[in-house]
């Protein structure tokens, strides 16, 4: 149960339109009949303000999210991190992660699981490397938690900047360039992680995934093996190994169906022989 969404229920089937949509829509379908005319703020407020009980649950359901608050956007400009500063964003990341010329550029995210379970995703921008961090969840994890007490659900600043700096100190340091991740909390370690690293770490824009749409195909491919809804702690280190190696042994079309493991070692025999000149 949430304020915001309301019950967790299966949706109707529906049109689905959004209020901007039918607004914009009326003078399309009716380009003569100045009656047939309204704002999608006026639809909004008929359907927060003025309906009531019953009838107000009855419409809010039809609405694509679902809602049954509204946010105001003043509340959502101030949701900005107090660790993200203008010198960190996306923005400021080299123009070489951008192009994918320079491999080394990793995009970053946790997928989340049933009771704050979750695991971490490294993939790498030029060849979609793919890397998982086991974050287990920690002793007394389940029990009635100490008010303002540490994080025992695996996936605290501290566990992630760790299980960052454990994995990604396993490549060669000219494969460790950059890291970009959302907004989370999770990464308000990040000074420290570039410290034990040397991996500079940037942040997209706030709701703005498309910034890490590399690390967002791979998530979606990693549904697969971790459904939503289930429990992602009782997977293993070794389970998370096995999965990172089904999908690194995948031919990609983007990669010319080279997989990324066969990528990478490309990559990696260039920067060993730096003088030797290998197909690509």
């Amino acid at each position: 149960i949430g304020r915001r969404h309301g019950r967790r229920q299966d949706r109707r089937w529906a049109t689905s339109w959004s209020p901007e949509q039918i607004a914009n829509r009326l003078p399309v379908d009716f380009p003569h009949d100045g009656s047939m005319r309204i704002s999608h703020e006026a639809i909004y407020q008929a359907l927060y303000v003025q309906g009531r009980g019953a009838l107000r649950q009855e419409l809010t359901t039809c609405l694509r999210t679902g809602r049954a608050l509204r946010v105001p956007r003043a509340r959502t400009r101030g949701r900005g991190k107090k660790f993200v500063s203008p010198e960190i964003m996306i923005s400021e990341r080299p123009a070489e992660a951008e192009d994918r010329a320079v491999p080394g550029h990793w995009e970053g995210d946790l997928i989340l699981g049933l009771g704050s379970s979750a695991i971490g995703t490294l993939v790498e921008r030029t060849t979609r490397f793919t890397m998982l961090l086991h974050l287990p969840p920690m002793d007394g994890h389940g029990e009635l938690r100490v008010h303002n007490g540490p994080p025992l659900a695996g996936h605290g600043a501290e566990a992630v900047r760790d299980a960052i700096a454990n994995t990604i100190t396993t490549l060669p340091q000219q494969l460790r360039r950059s890291l970009t991740w959302d907004q989370g909390s999770e990464m308000s370690q990040h000074a420290q992680l570039r410290i034990d690293t040397g991996l500079a770490v940037y942040f997209c824009d706030p709701q703005s995934p498309w910034q890490r749409g590399t690390n967002e195909n791979t998530n979606g491919l990693l549904r697969q093996y971790f459904p939503k809804g289930t429990d992602l702690a009782k997977h293993s280190a070794k389970d998370l190994d096995a999965v990172a190696a089904a999908l690194n042994s995948r031919p990609r079309k983007t990669l010319g169906w080279k997989t990324p493991a066969e990528a990478l070692d490309h990559h990696l025999l260039l920067l060993q022989h730096p003088g030797v000149a290998t197909t690509p």
